[in-house]
């Protein structure tokens, strides 16, 4: 059974062949995008197990996403496909290396309609950490109950949870999510989340009040603060309860960005990884940098995700040779 489970939706994305606006671009690749997928797939490149939870359309494009997962190594056998419903899609348009957009055409997708039915408890109650994210309780009612259901099995289980709340102003519109997602965060035992974010959930930027917080007033045991080229900031309860100062800086690790979307992804991966290889904070959140910066070096979301060879490679200060 996966060691790592996540429940999310994942598109049929359309990146552009050329930079600039979409309106002057005729040429597309289809690849996929969704954040819970990202990562598992990002934890099988590393030498671990992960399986996706998710339902998608009864169609050609649910059949791509469905394949494409699945030739990670990632474990599809709990996806379902849903005859009445589309698998969502989406557009990136690439202006330069620093901006990136999406285009979302997931409304009445087949993962809008999610609910906790969909949950298998013999499963989830097998892996050793439940990822989440904040996407998929904003994509309906249903979905929201989904993952609060799964929450409070991974709590009947004795799992750990992880959270990010890979907040998606998009999908919020005008509604304010935040108290519902700090909500979900505050019972994570592993908080993955931008600075940014930070700021709009707790009022904070600042990694030392933001790991205060959440360690004091949440029930986290890990936390990274991640905030793109200038680093991250990571703390364990473990470490902070021997020290207030625990928190560790995790300087950017050296990459020729081209794209940064999934980087966070695959920080979150190896990060995960870190912590069922019973690493310390400093390794786990290093293993994290590698991988978000390797990430940003493709126009693919997983496609510049490193293999277990590559990273450790790259944590020892090695230089891979490829002739």
């Amino acid at each position: 059974m996966p060691e790592i489970i996540t429940i999310g939706e994942t598109m049929a994305a359309f990146t552009p062949e050329s930079t600039g606006f979409l309106r002057y671009v005729s040429n597309y690749r289809m690849r996929i995008a969704g954040a819970e997928s990202n990562l598992a797939i990002g934890v099988c490149k590393l030498g671990h197990s992960a399986g996706w939870v998710s339902s998608l359309g009864k169609d050609e494009f649910g059949e791509f996403v469905r394949n494409s997962i699945r030739a990670e190594g990632v474990d599809t056998s709990r996806v379902v496909f849903d005859p009445e419903h589309r698998t969502g899609i989406m557009f990136k348009q690439v202006r330069n290396a620093s901006e990136t957009s999406v285009f979302y055409y997931r409304e009445h997708s087949a993962a809008s309609f999610m609910g906790p039915d969909l949950l298998d408890e013999s499963y989830l109650s097998s892996a050793r950490i439940l990822h989440l994210t904040g996407i998929t309780p904003v994509l309906g009612t249903n979905c929201r109950e989904m993952v609060e259901a799964a929450m409070d099995l991974a709590v009947k289980h004795g799992q750990m949870i992880s959270f990010d709340p890979n907040i998606r102003r998009k999908l919020w519109g005008d509604k304010d999510f935040a108290p519902m997602l700090r909500d979900m965060m505050m019972k994570a035992q592993i908080v993955l989340l931008g600075a940014d974010e930070a700021q709009a959930l707790l009022g904070t930027a600042e990694p030392s009040e933001i790991m205060d917080h959440l360690f004091d007033k949440g029930l986290a045991e890990y936390v990274a603060v991640k905030d793109g080229a200038k680093g991250a900031y990571v703390g364990s309860l473990e470490n902070t309860r021997r020290d207030r100062d625990g928190l560790v800086r995790i300087p950017a690790f050296p990459c020729s960005c081209v794209d940064p979307v999934g980087a966070g992804d695959a920080f979150n991966a190896a990060f995960l990884c870190g912590i069922l290889e019973g690493k310390d904070i400093r390794e786990c959140g290093s293993m994290g940098a590698v991988a978000g910066a390797l990430a940003t070096e493709t126009y693919g979301d997983t496609e510049g995700y490193p293999s277990q060879e590559q990273m450790e490679a790259a944590v020892k200060g090695n230089t891979m040779v490829y002739r």
